[in-house]
């Protein structure tokens, strides 16, 4: 039987070149708002930490701003995938990393900017890695969060995440706007910002990103359909199986 761990790995290192390719992950309104944040708070200087960065999306958006980045995951495959990317994109300010969120190895209050984007939702232990964030980042750093929020209505939250770890076994949860918050307040971070944008799904890309096997897609068509009409709306589901969740932004730093 794998661990958490394990299927974090199967799931990605033979993916990573999709991920390279992923309109989802190649562009969006976060990722453009990242890049503002970050140009205007960071000295060009800086050194920049980007966890669970897959595929190097985040990492090749805000190395132009800054003096470092240290592209850091658990995949091998997906940090090869974005040297070589990386390389070619001429980026030399950028270096990979392999490790886990839950346990950084860098020293207390070392780095300038602590960053992560379509990641935290596979963290096994989000707490822990949140508090590693605000154990590393400089009193005078920032903090920026992004990822996929889900709903704070209990019944479209049941249904939102079945569909994403019949999907995806390394899925472990996306969690509310109030549920990061408490966990950005538990670790001493203070929110600056949060924004949100809706980020609407391909049904086929979105399971053949991950190889999803038929019987699996077929899951998720069937949850879908029998959704109650709270969960259709909500999630916008179309007759294809594409639907819409949000991205959330958040945008802090250490407490004073």
């Amino acid at each position: 039987m794998r661990t958490h761990d394990q299927t974090v790995q199967d799931q990605f290192d033979p993916r990573a070149q999709s991920y390279l390719e992923s309109p989802v992950h190649t562009a969006g309104p976060d990722l453009a708002h990242a890049q503002s944040l970050v140009a205007a708070a960071a000295p060009r200087t800086a050194t920049l930490l980007d966890i669970g960065c897959g595929a190097g999306h985040l990492s090749f958006a805000l190395a132009p701003a800054v003096g470092r980045v240290i592209s850091f995951d658990p995949s091998e495959g997906m940090l090869e995938v974005l040297a070589a990317a990386a390389k070619a994109r001429g980026l030399s300010q950028i270096e990979t990393r392999r490790g886990s969120a839950e346990g950084l190895p860098f020293t207390t209050r070392e780095l300038d900017l602590v960053c992560t984007r379509f990641s935290a939702h596979h963290w096994l232990r989000l707490e822990t890695a949140v508090a590693e964030m605000a154990r590393v980042v400089k009193p005078s750093g920032y903090v920026l969060i992004i990822d996929t929020m889900t709903s704070e209505d209990a019944l479209v939250d049941t249904h939102l995440q079945t569909m994403e770890v019949l999907r995806d076994p390394s899925h472990v949860r996306n969690r509310s706007v109030t549920q990061w918050r408490k966990l950005l307040g538990a670790s001493g971070l203070v929110e600056i910002e949060h924004r949100s944008w809706p980020l609407r799904l391909e049904f086929k890309s979105w399971t053949e990103r991950m190889r999803t096997t038929a019987d699996r897609v077929a899951m998720i068509r069937a949850l879908q359909r029998d959704a109650p009409r709270e969960v259709q709306e909500a999630l916008a589901c179309e007759a294809d199986g594409s639907f819409t969740v949000q991205v959330g932004l958040f945008w802090a730093r250490p407490g004073g």
